[in-house]
């Protein structure tokens, strides 16, 4: 069941965006801080978030 929609959905999928591109213009291990982008770009794209599951939150209108 989808629960990641709108607005939300949104800005998991920019800032995933934002956290990836520092792969490309840090170096050293300030890279690290771009794996954040992964759960973010995942839970945006896949529409399903664990964390809000367990919290009972859904952000989708649409189920």
């Amino acid at each position: 069941m989808k629960n990641v929609g709108g607005a939300d959905r949104m800005i998991r999928i920019l800032l995933g965006i934002a956290f990836l591109s520092l792969f490309y213009f840090l170096g050293g291990y300030w890279k690290l801080f771009g794996l954040i982008a992964l759960p973010l770009l995942l839970t945006g794209l896949m529409q399903r978030c664990g964390i809000n599951k367990l919290l009972g939150r859904n952000t989708c209108r649409i189920g």
